[in-house]
């Protein structure tokens, strides 16, 4: 399988180099030739599958003609020792739970399955010179990565976050880990952060000395196998009986999320539209309702791992659609909430139906209330634990939010990091002296 970029002037290039490169040098997102189509036997066996079966015959598609068979299944069933399980929250809206995994966190699948991804690719390629990883993040990411690459050899990490603009026992998860991963504290904002490591692939210094990566969800490796989750969801609904006029809204930030499901419905997944649900950071409603794309500087919100103000996925969006905004709106829809209306979602629904929102699940969740259509069975991707925003959620809904003890253990840590401007001369420097 050969990949392009998305600005259509770079060469193509084999999975094992976009995964190891990122970002493409002409600065688009690589995207696979072609999206192969799952067969009506696969959907037919589902329901009696589990989530690493479903996501290893799904990763075959994707993968299959670079990594062999069983490389491709030992990758799959180590990453994913986890359930997405689907649960009711009223009727008939559902809440994908991927908070599962290691961080309590969505991108738990995609992180641990690059990890071993590209550990397998840096193998074959037997260079003694180590990839340095980096990755910006909002929140989530950085945790996920960073504990996903723990310790695997010839990679390092560095994760850039913004200062004071992510919840403290997320930024204890990829502070307080030391050996392979360094956390820099940027004086600036997530999209400083994206830039920053945009701008590190293309200087022509950087790319002599280091072989650099990305773990975020601009790498192939990152954001398709979150796909997974959505076949896994739709193969519960099918054992309930509940698998007709899906709708699935996702709360988005840089929108690989959304990304992955879209391409999920380009393989046959029988999903009836999406909704992408954004927080005040409202650029992608904007584009739906006027077909206009007026990225802008993020602004801090509640639901912090959506404050993203131009989302680098938007291309793979485009690209997927042609560049046709028509297109487009025949299957996705949008909303957009601010922190008042989060607060709200969250409180509301812990007292009519006990279930505990965090902030961006309550976007997602309030658009399904707002948006579903008779008939429609609506499910909303709740993307991390609520306590990993324990202190947000506590004042909302006046009472202590439990910590499950993963969480915990990183707290009791302490942190390493270190403090750097949102200037590329700072941060390219610092890569130097490496």
């Amino acid at each position: 399988m050969k990949y392009y970029s998305t600005n259509k002037s770079a060469p193509e290039v084999s999975l094992a180099q976009a995964v190891i490169e990122g970002l493409a040098p002409d600065r688009g997102l690589y995207m696979p030739e072609r999206i192969a189509q799952m067969s009506d036997d696969f959907f037919a066996r589902m329901p009696e599958m589990s989530f690493q079966e479903i996501a290893h015959e799904v990763a075959e598609a994707f993968f299959g003609e670079d990594i062999p068979a069983e490389t491709l299944r030992e990758i799959v069933f180590e990453a994913l020792n986890f359930e997405t399980p689907v649960v009711p929250v009223a009727e008939p809206i559902y809440s994908l739970e991927l908070f599962h995994g290691p961080t309590l966190a969505f991108k738990d699948v995609g992180a641990r399955f690059m990890a071993r991804m590209l550990g397998y690719f840096i193998r074959q390629r037997g260079d003694d010179k180590p990839v340095t990883v980096l990755v910006a993040t909002s929140g989530d990411t950085g945790s996920a990565v960073a504990n996903g690459f723990l310790g695997v050899k010839g990679i390092e990490v560095v994760v850039l976050y913004p200062k004071g603009k992510v919840s403290e026992i997320q930024e204890s998860q990829f502070t307080t880990l030391g050996q392979n991963i360094t956390a820099l504290e940027v004086d600036g904002t997530f999209d400083d952060c994206q830039r920053l490591v945009k701008s590190a692939f293309l200087d022509d210094d950087l790319k002599q000395r280091m072989n650099l990566s990305s773990a975020n969800s601009i790498n192939v490796a990152r954001f398709l196998p979150q796909a997974f989750y959505y076949f896994n969801a739709y193969a519960q609904l099918q054992r309930q009986g509940l698998a007709e006029q899906v709708v699935v809204c996702v709360p988005s930030g840089n929108f690989g999320n959304l990304t992955a499901g879209l391409f999920a419905k380009r393989m046959g997944l029988p999903v009836k539209r999406f909704i992408a649900a954004n927080n005040s950071n409202d650029v992608f409603f904007e584009y739906l309702q006027t077909g206009i794309y007026t990225p802008r500087p993020s602004i801090a919100t509640l639901a912090n791992a959506m404050d993203v103000g131009d989302p680098s996925n938007f291309v793979r969006i485009l690209d997927l659609y042609g560049h046709s905004h028509d297109a487009i709106l025949t299957e996705i829809g949008g909303a957009w909430y601010s922190d008042e209306n989060i607060r709200h979602t969250v409180k509301k629904t812990y007292e009519k139906t006990g279930y505990l929102l965090d902030p961006h699940g309550a976007c997602g969740y309030r658009a399904l209330v707002d948006g579903l259509r008779p008939g429609e069975t609506g499910v909303f991707l709740e993307t991390a634990h609520p306590a990993k925003f324990a202190e947000t959620v506590e004042t909302i809904i006046g009472q202590p939010v439990e910590i499950p003890e993963k969480l915990r253990r990183f707290m009791e840590g302490t942190k390493q990091s270190i403090e750097m401007g949102a200037d590329f001369a700072g941060f390219k420097a610092y890569l130097m002296s490496r």
